[in-house]
């Protein structure tokens, strides 16, 4: 198969051919058709979380089941499918409590690969996926499966950027009708934080980014206000917004410390800030605990949305087919596999609300 290998942090991308071991037990293949751009790859192939080389990053993806391992039995060949990072084993602590989303069992992927180069040297699965490749293997668990004919560009999305920004708001925080919600990055995971806080029922929904554009496109998703961070008087004008008082919600979905210290000042007193976008792993923020107590401040992490998939999925995908879960005008441009770069570079520039790179 053709992937798109990290060799050294910071590099282009190598498009180039490796070998792919069959799927063993509870595993599946998978003939990639769609792969978005997370800035988590990003992250990733920058050399921001560490990690080992070489890696074929790409978490976020849809296509086809071309094969099943021993003992699979939620997916067959042929059936098109979310390909997702999480991991679910359905027995231990966490699965057994409500929590997929977060299963601490150890499966073989996590150990081993399948990936290898043609002298035999193994390929690292970045994210536990690997989807930046025409063909991937991954536990049966990670898989969802859409309705045949369903736009397999638009499932890609389902797998990361959509479950994990409308996940956040109706998911983890659980955001009531009225509720006051300020989304701050509004790229394409914001976007779906948008559109939860829209399907809440939550308003004003004020959208926060630097970009203009951006601010424009979050009105289309959902939002009712927009306001530039970069505006000295940013919290200011949320706190008009809301009455003075500052937002009920506040959800950071971009990677930045900074974007978190300035959400934890535009929430309401017993409001609640959720942290979303994964940073660089050193990255912190000041959090004064006096002020936060005397507050009573909620403060958050979301991990994916809390999502369990196969809950999930069904209910986005059947919100996509009502006309009411916009992904077409997520995908701003799509690239072909050979140009898996230029759709990195154009998504770090921040021109992009989703890029997605498609498999002939």
């Amino acid at each position: 198969m053709r992937a798109a290998v990290c060799y050294e942090f910071g590099q282009p991308l190598v498009v180039e051919d490796i070998a792919v071991d069959a799927p063993q037990a509870g595993e599946v293949l998978v003939r990639m058709a769609a792969a978005g751009i997370c800035h988590s790859d990003i992250h990733l192939v920058r050399g921001e979380w560490e990690g080992e080389v070489p890696v074929v990053a790409g978490h976020e993806g849809a296509g086809v089941v071309e094969a099943v391992g021993p003992g699979v039995t939620s997916v067959a060949p042929g059936d098109p499918v979310v390909v997702s990072l999480l991991r679910s084993c359905g027995q231990c602590f966490y699965c057994q409590t409500g929590s997929p989303y977060a299963c601490d069992h150890e499966f073989a992927l996590d150990v081993s690969t399948r990936l290898h180069s043609h002298d035999g040297a193994p390929i690292k699965q970045g994210i536990s996926t690997a989807c930046f490749a025409e063909y991937a293997v991954v536990e049966q668990s990670q898989l969802a499966k859409v309705p045949q004919g369903f736009p397999l560009e638009c499932a890609a999305l389902l797998a990361c950027g959509v479950i994990t920004g409308l996940g956040a708001v109706v998911n983890t925080a659980q955001v009531l009708p009225g509720r006051s919600v300020v989304v701050i990055g509004v790229g394409g995971v914001g976007l779906n934080s948008v559109q939860g806080a829209h399907l809440s029922g939550a308003y004003p929904i004020i959208a926060v980014d630097t970009l203009d554009g951006k601010l424009e496109a979050a009105r289309e998703f959902g939002a009712t206000h927009g306001v530039n961070a970069t505006a000295p008087d940013a919290i200011d004008q949320v706190r008009a917004l809301t009455g003075g008082k500052g937002a009920d919600y506040v959800f950071v979905t971009v990677g930045s410390a900074t974007a978190a210290a300035q959400g934890l000042r535009m929430i309401r007193p017993h409001g609640t800030l959720t942290l979303v976008g994964m940073p660089p792993r050193r990255d912190t923020f000041p959090l004064n605990v006096y002020e936060a107590v005397a507050r009573g401040v909620t403060v958050k992490g979301s991990s994916m949305g809390s999502t369990r998939l196969s809950v999930d999925i069904p209910r986005l995908v059947a919100l996509y087919q009502q006309g009411r879960l916009k992904l077409d005008e997520l995908i701003t441009t799509r690239y072909p596999f050979e140009r898996i770069n230029d759709a990195i570079v154009s998504s770090e520039r921040g021109e992009a609300l989703r890029n997605v790179v498609v498999f002939q």
